[in-house]
């Protein structure tokens, strides 16, 4: 009789409701160190970053990010442009400088390859629909990087133990057996030892995190730009645990808009506006005007309690706490910022709130909120006691420094949950209790009686450009398509579906307009719970 498989809760996976948001932990996880306190303030960036295998890409809200990084396994990302780097030693023989240059001959073979670029890659696998939410069927993938000066003349698996907190270190032991983790397309043994320019891979089989089936509606599109409404719970592009299950894919792959460019990003959980260029003029055009601040953004929230009456505004410094863990704070020592904000209605004990940024720092809105003492209501990161029993109101910690206050953050959870299970937030509707904890809990689910809680309105519908229709999505699983992995982890892991709660926060971006333009999306249900007549606002 086949043992039953291991069964996994929520909180293991992806963290408990009313933990720190994990996505903002996870944008640079490749940036922890594998000691949580040592994560002190790097305001110059010095400190050289951990990797990952995972195109890791931030999720910064247009409004709030000003220069997210970009993807650390394919392009140099804007921490390494600023790191100062190891000097390289030369090649001491002709045979060094002939294999450095074959090195780089594949680089250039992987440019070609890049995510969003090739059908190759959307090709990998293929979507389902199920309880509401949108699933990948998970696929094989191969995860590649340059070796990094400080990892020269160190064992291989010694550097994935550290550095690469994906997977437990007896797979990485496996993958190197089996000659799934090469180096230079070659096998080679655990007790190798890393040189200047290898070209390090590791094949795995992929399991994506699910998000929400709403349809991504496309608000506007020509020859030169798309403009969508993103659902909340959807990344912009691959990072961490996203690849297909993030915007750039689905458009190319039901859609058929490939090859579009990024102009700004929204948060994972932030719904609204997004816009991308269909050409690289339009992309650079567009992309000027909001770096120079000649875009208008509003954004409309739900926060905790009545929000004062009439314009507030708030021009406190915002700094970045950390680097290596993405979250942010008020700060005398941090960069000039501006938002302004104006209660337009109620709802129960919450309050809607009108926002406009008027610079783009990180997680604008949501730090001048907890500071001001009203927080989005659901905000995972910075609604929450971590921040001391204020939550961060006035700029009140509870005392402790920033260097705790980042070993805090990562100690919600365990280590290697943030690390290596990312940045989603699974809850099933139903383990209240189990959500309020910040401990590590494993439940076995009763896949009879118990299942998770999804909102109807999340079933997916067929209101985009049926045009521009590519690729169809299976109505429920296929068993035919699902692939497995003897030796993946994950393959022997159930883990329960997220919640509707799990999928939103309450921050959409509603109107952006700039020079000769102007777009607006539909309002989320959550902002409509309230008479408010918009078109007066």
């Amino acid at each position: 009789m086949q043992s039953p498989k291991l069964l996994r809760n929520a909180q293991t996976q992806h963290g408990d409701a009313s933990s720190v948001d994990v996505e903002n932990i996870f944008l640079h996880r490749h940036m922890l160190s594998t000691n949580p306190t040592s994560g002190g303030n790097l305001p110059d960036r010095e400190d050289s970053p951990k990797c990952v295998w995972f195109p890791d890409d931030q999720d910064g809200g247009p409004a709030e990010s000003k220069d997210p990084p970009t993807s650390i396994s394919e392009e140099k990302s804007e921490t390494q442009s600023k790191e100062v780097l190891p000097e390289k030693r030369k090649a001491s023989s002709t045979d060094d400088e002939g294999y450095v240059k074959k090195v780089k001959l594949d680089a250039n073979g992987l440019k070609t390859k890049r995510p969003g670029f090739s059908d190759e890659r959307y090709d990998e696998t293929s979507y389902y629909f199920e309880n509401g939410l949108r699933k990948v069927y998970p696929y094989f993938f191969t995860f590649t990087t340059f070796a990094k000066g400080r990892w020269v003349d160190e064992k291989i698996l010694d550097v994935f133990v550290r550095e690469f907190r994906a997977a437990p270190p007896e797979e990485y032991e496996r993958s190197l057996e089996a000659g799934k983790l090469t180096v230079n397309s070659e096998k080679v043994p655990k007790d190798y030892r890393i040189k200047h320019n290898d070209l390090l891979a590791n094949v795995v089989h992929r399991h994506e995190v699910p998000v929400t089936s709403q349809p991504i509606k496309i608000v506007y599109m020509d020859k030169d730009i798309v403009v969508v409404n993103k659902p909340a719970s959807i990344p912009v592009h691959p990072c961490g645990r996203y690849r297909h299950n993030t915007v750039v894919f689905i458009l190319a792959k039901e859609h058929n808009l490939k090859n579009l460019r990024t102009i700004h990003r929204l948060d994972r959980l932030t719904s609204g506006l997004l816009l991308f260029g269909r050409t690289a003029e339009k992309a650079r055009e567009l992309e000027l005007q909001i770096r120079t601040r000649q875009v208008q953004k509003e954004y409309v929230c739900r926060v905790e309690g009545r929000f004062p009456d009439g314009i507030v505004e708030c021009n406190e410094k915002i700094d970045v706490v950390s680097y290596k863990i993405g979250v942010c704070k008020v700060s005398p020592k941090g960069k000039d910022c501006k938002t302004t904000f104006k209660r337009i209605g109620e709802v129960g004990s919450d309050s809607i709130v009108l926002c406009k940024p008027l610079t783009g720092r990180m997680h604008q809105i949501r730090v001048h909120l907890q500071y001001l003492g009203y927080p989005i209501s659901n905000d995972p990161l910075y609604n929450h006691e971590v921040f001391g029993p204020l939550k961060g109101r006035g700029g009140d910690i509870g005392g402790i420094s920033e260097e705790q206050l980042i070993s805090n953050l990562i100690s919600i959870h365990n280590a290697e949950t943030w690390l290596g299970l990312e940045e989603d937030q699974i809850v099933s509707g139903e383990i209240k209790d189990a959500a309020a904890s910040t401990s590590v809990v494993e439940n076995p689910i009763n896949r009879e009686t118990e299942k998770p809680v999804i909102s109807q309105n999340l079933e997916p519908s067929n209101e985009i450009a049926t045009q521009t229709c590519y690729e169809e999505p299976d109505r429920s699983f296929d068993s035919k398509k699902a692939t497995s992995d003897p030796q993946c982890s994950e393959c022997k892991l159930n883990y329960r579906d997220p919640g509707t709660k799990d999928l939103i926060m309450y921050l959409h971006a509603w109107k952006y307009k700039g020079i000769g333009w102007e777009y607006e999306t539909e309002l989320p249900d959550w902002a409509c719970n309230s008479n408010i007549d918009y078109d007066q606002v």
